[in-house]
């Protein structure tokens, strides 16, 4: 059997396996969450030796910093990953809520039901901690899942997805519920892209290369969760110090995150008290600073910003950094060069707050707060499977009910349409 067969025949079991899934009961899909949080912790020694395994290689091929931290699954991310699977169970069960009813003068009742998507298949590379995340809100939504995860975290990925099996058996589920691709290398991609009729959704979480070759090749729909090119304003009624503390954790905090901010556009009026201070803060962590024309003055050792800048997700402990005229240019640069994920205001203007929430387009705004927090975790989604950067039925953190799509329930007594 060739590793398409293979494919092909782990993809129609959870097919087969999403019907029992999609119709499992609240208690049931919570018994595994339970016993998946029990071995996860049990299991805490063996993941780790695996994920070291994933480290050292990409350590000896060279990636870099930013890179390895993505990889990394220390104990306190396993702790966390454990969390957030007792969050998950703790969610309500969004499969069978009516989200709208009526009925009808001819007596007819009709009502819009959430119900499962199917089979879900995730594309995402080097975060193995997305492996947990992404499955456990699949299961708890009703759906199975295709997981294709990047070489990079082959040992990390095999180990969770085993110890997942192993909840799913503990629980009396199919084990074909989840499921990791690991034969075929970027070829599989592209072939899982075309089995239309057993996979229902496709969701990348990756660099721009990945995004554009999934659009490009996929039957299946697309959900993108696309690059992170977030911006902080800081407009010229900013409380400096409130800037000063929510710039730096929007950069440094976690950088190697999507919702890191990459862009800090300041207000020419308060640029000079601020910029300086604020040089000085990315100095001592580290951050270099590629800066415009009237940024270089106020911060001369910082390096000058190319078009390109504006554009890039650094991912790591860079930032762009542009001086602007006018809150209307600030707004102009963020809906030209963002990607509508993540982006910020530090004001203590109301109006500008307000202007800035109603003519930027994004799927999370800030105001007086960091970027960090687009997140399903912090907006209470338990986890997420990713942060859509599309407009159509999900955007942000996707979380249990983006999972769902509906059906329509209709009551009848014997009407007949004349």
């Amino acid at each position: 059997m060739n590793w398409k067969e293979e494919i092909l025949e782990m993809v129609k079991k959870t097919k087969i396996s999403s019907y029992t899934v999609s119709n499992l009961s609240t208690e049931k899909k919570n018994t595994f969450l339970d016993k998946l949080a029990s071995n996860l912790s049990e299991y805490t020694d063996r993941i780790i030796e695996e994920n070291q395994k994933d480290i050292k290689k990409a350590e000896k091929q060279g990636y870099t910093c930013a890179f390895i931290d993505r990889l990394t699954l220390g104990e306190k991310r396993i702790d966390k990953m454990i969390k957030a699977v007792k969050k998950v169970k703790e969610l309500p069960d969004p499969v069978g809520k009516v989200i709208w009813s009526t009925v009808r003068p001819n007596g007819l009742k009709i009502e819009r039901v959430r119900t499962p998507i199917g089979v879900i298949g995730i594309i995402y590379e080097s975060r193995p901690d997305v492996t947990i995340e992404a499955s456990i809100l699949c299961i708890k939504s009703g759906n199975c899942v295709i997981l294709k995860g990047g070489k990079e975290a082959i040992n990390s990925n095999k180990i969770l997805v085993e110890i997942m099996k192993k909840s799913l058996q503990e629980s009396d589920i199919p084990s074909d519920a989840v499921n990791l691709l690991t034969k075929g290398g970027r070829k599989s991609v592209k072939f899982i892209l075309t089995l239309y009729e057993y996979i229902d959704l496709i969701i990348p979480r990756g660099g721009t290369s990945l995004i554009k070759t999934v659009v490009e090749h996929s039957y299946i729909p697309v959900i993108k969760h696309y690059a992170g090119v977030c911006h902080t304003y800081v407009d010229k009624d900013a409380d400096i110090q409130l800037a000063l503390k929510v710039v730096l954790n929007a950069k440094v905090q976690r950088p190697a995150t999507c919702n890191a901010t990459e862009t800090l556009l300041v207000h020419q009026e308060i640029a000079e008290k601020f910029l300086p201070k604020m040089a000085d803060l990315f100095r001592k962590n580290g951050v270099e600073m590629r800066v415009c024309e009237r940024t270089k003055k106020l911060i001369p050792d910082g390096k000058d910003a190319t078009e390109e800048d504006w554009s890039t997700e650094y991912l790591d402990l860079i930032i762009s950094i542009k001086i602007v005229n006018s809150i209307e240019e600030a707004i102009s640069h963020i809906n030209k060069y963002g990607t509508q994920h993540s982006e910020a205001i530090i004001t203590e203007n109301k109006n500008a707050a307000e202007k800035f929430f109603r003519e930027v387009d994004a799927a999370a705004l800030y105001h007086n707060a960091s970027t960090r927090f687009t997140d399903g975790g912090e907006f209470g989604l338990g986890a997420e499977i990713g942060i859509s950067t599309d407009k159509i039925h999900a955007r942000g953190p996707m979380g249990l009910e983006e999972l769902t799509t509906y059906k329509y329930l209709i009551y009848g007594n014997g009407q007949i349409r004349e």
